[in-house]
């Protein structure tokens, strides 16, 4: 209730008007209320540049079914009921909504407060980048859609966006990052299995289809279905800054 959708609503129409005016290309993050997406709609039939993103976690949970207190599903702006959830994904099938990320949010436990249970207390995120693909694929499964959608919405849409030409698609002159992915396998989400740092995650509990079996990057694996990453670490930057920023605040 500190969250209100009319919230959302308000920033939302409020970008929409100075994209309206200034014609500058304008991204919406983590779009959690489907109260946005007549206006978001309307924009785009317009032909206003305008892109819209939204999480696994609104695609996946419903605040009906979280427990009080359970401050692992605290994030900003916050899940919403499963009604908004189903509208969610009606947007993400029509191309209203162009494409999921994992606005994956890193917490050591102390911080989530869970001996309390403070919501407005506790640090306010969910860390799921390990399981975007699983949980996009299990939600997307049920509802009709392939897995060919769900890789245009996690990996194709987003390269477009950023602009990573060598990224996003398995074709002749790009980076050869491939995932082996089992479409059918079953897995019960456990704290032992989880490889981010901090083992605290809302997906704890949850089971999912799809498994990763293999991940190459660059044509080389980083990552075997035993958990061991025999490459070590190898990222690097993709985007470099042009500029300076700074915050107001």
């Amino acid at each position: 209730s500190s969250r209100p959708p009319s919230m959302e609503v308000r920033a939302i129409r409020l970008m929409i008007e100075l994209c309206r005016k200034t014609r500058c290309r304008t991204h919406i993050v983590h779009l959690s209320s489907a109260d946005a997406l007549p206006d978001i709609e309307k924009a785009k039939a317009e032909g206003l540049p305008l892109t819209v993103e939204t999480c696994p976690h609104y695609l996946t949970f419903a605040a009906d079914g979280i427990p009080d207190g359970a401050t692992q599903f605290k994030c900003a702006p916050p899940i919403r009921t499963e009604e908004n959830r189903e509208l969610l994904w009606r947007a993400l099938g029509r191309g209203v909504i162009d494409f999921v990320v994992s606005d994956h949010s890193p917490c050591a436990p102390e911080l989530k407060k869970f001996e309390a249970g403070d919501f407005m207390a506790a640090w306010g995120g969910i860390a799921g980048l390990q399981f975007t693909l699983p949980a996009a694929w299990s939600g997307a499964k049920r509802r009709g859609f392939q897995l060919e959608d769900v890789v245009r919405w996690t990996a194709e849409k987003t390269a477009d966006f950023t602009g990573l030409k060598a990224k996003g698609r398995l074709e002749k002159g790009r980076d050869a990052d491939i995932v082996i992915f089992d479409d059918a396998a079953l897995f019960d989400v456990q704290q032992g299995g989880v490889l981010h740092r901090h083992k605290v995650t809302a997906y704890t509990g949850l089971r999912l289809q799809g498994t990763v079996a293999a991940h190459y990057q660059r044509g080389e694996m980083i990552y075997d279905n035993n958990g061991n990453f025999p490459a070590g670490r190898r990222g690097r930057a993709l985007l470099k800054r042009s500029e300076t920023w700074t915050s107001p605040a």
